[in-house]
């Protein structure tokens, strides 16, 4: 999107001030299908850093997601520009990848379609 939905920036400030990770979303990005639930930034980043700090090889690049950083979400606290996805996956198909879920952050302008919800699947 050349200019980011009003409507999907409003969806993530209310994620990030509310501090809740129980919106359900999901969107449509350059190549990829991606659902899951929000997490405000600083859990996000939490979470990714305590995943990092666990290896061996990834284990000093968790101090920079430890970091608070002014310009993390891309400047303005109460104009998010990213999505913080936390339990997603990528859909390919009839799967969804990985299996268990993972961490992305997504540009809000990068977004082309969305809706509330995410996938979920079944063998049936």
């Amino acid at each position: 999107m050349s200019k980011p939905d009003d409507l999907l920036v409003d969806i993530a400030a209310a994620v990030e001030s509310e501090h809740t990770n129980q919106m359900s979303l999901t969107v449509v990005v350059p190549g990829a299908v991606i659902t899951g639930r929000l997490a405000p930034e600083a859990i996000w980043r939490e979470r990714v850093a305590e995943v990092l700090k666990d290896s061996d090889r990834l284990g000093p690049f968790s101090t920079i997601f430890m970091t608070a950083g002014a310009g993390a979400s891309g400047g303005q606290r109460d104009h998010p520009s990213y999505l913080h996805f936390h339990v997603a996956r990528i859909l390919q198909g009839s799967l969804g990848i990985p299996e268990t879920g993972g961490m992305y952050r997504i540009a809000i302008k990068d977004v082309s379609a969305w809706t509330v919800g995410d996938f979920s699947y079944s063998d049936h």
